[in-house]
């Protein structure tokens, strides 16, 4: 991060630092690494497959794609988090699945991605969000992006398959949108959003991925996509980039890990799932 002043070295320290954290949240899920070995001042790119080159004790699963397969890495400790973090990868992406269960999700992702920054704006929907998702019975955790947005997370039990959580998350983010449709949209273009905050559910797609939580983000600043708590939202306090390499180790020696609850509490997706097919009488 050349305008910062940060080194590979300091993002390898945050790493090693925060593995205890990370690595709960990480671990056992299909990795994409998005990779800068020049520093974000210059073009990067993402990687999935480590079929070459790579360590032996490296963990790798082979997921199935068009006419092959993909050897995605998968982190399974704080050496392997390193190593990834060697090959210059400031962001770790992850499926919404773990081995060896990569057909059945433990969590479904909503990513609120305002068109402008808009702090005020994009709190308020998440907030909305989070009404919707109790309505349904569900109790659903948030963290910043580290770009313009939230991610709001809902933990599963693992035993819905993967086509059933993506077709719930879409029939939800219908729904939200149908509630402010000036101000949200379900539209993937970005010339069709108008200026309103996209409700993107196509983070539970096969093979799809998310910035993984307290996960760097290649931005001026260096931001963390950050686990916080619902009041910290309600009151004003977090913004989608309050938090940064440089404040997040004290922020977690004050506060933990904020989502360990999270990984505790796994409801299944039925009873949520009859309710939405009644509320949209479907």
């Amino acid at each position: 991060f050349p305008e910062d002043r940060i080194t590979k070295g300091d993002l390898a320290e945050y790493y090693e630092t925060l593995a205890p954290v990370i690595l709960p949240h990480i671990k056992g899920r299909p990795i994409t690494m998005e990779r800068y070995p020049a520093g974000i001042g210059k073009k990067g790119f993402w990687q999935k497959d480590v079929s070459k080159g790579f360590p032996d004790w490296l963990e790798r699963v082979k997921v199935p794609k068009k006419d092959g397969v993909v050897h995605h890495p998968v982190i399974t400790d704080a050496r392997s988090l390193l190593w990834v973090t060697n090959q210059n990868t400031i962001t770790q992406h992850v499926w919404i699945s773990r081995i060896p269960n990569l057909y059945y999700p433990d969590i479904c992702v909503f990513d609120l991605d305002p068109s402008k920054d808009d702090p005020a704006a994009v709190r308020h929907a998440a907030i909305g969000l989070r009404d919707l998702l109790a309505e349904l019975g569900i109790t659903s955790w948030i963290k910043t992006t580290g770009g313009k947005g939230f991610h709001i997370v809902m933990p599963l039990d693992g035993k819905s398959p993967m086509e059933e959580v993506e077709g719930f998350a879409n029939r939800v983010g219908r729904l939200f949108v149908s509630l402010a449709p000036d101000h949200l949209t379900h539209e993937f273009n970005k010339v069709d959003r108008k200026g309103r905050i996209y409700v993107d559910t196509g983070r539970n797609g096969y093979s799809a991925t998310f910035a993984a939580a307290y996960t760097v983000r290649a931005k001026n600043g260096a931001p963390v996509s950050a686990p916080c708590t619902w009041d910290e939202i309600e009151k004003g306090k977090v913004d989608p980039g309050t938090f940064t390499l440089r404040n997040m180790p004290a922020r977690i020696k004050k506060t933990g890990d904020l989502w360990a609850d999270m990984l505790r509490k796994r409801p299944s997706l039925k009873k949520p799932l009859e309710k939405l097919r009644r509320m949209t009488k479907a």
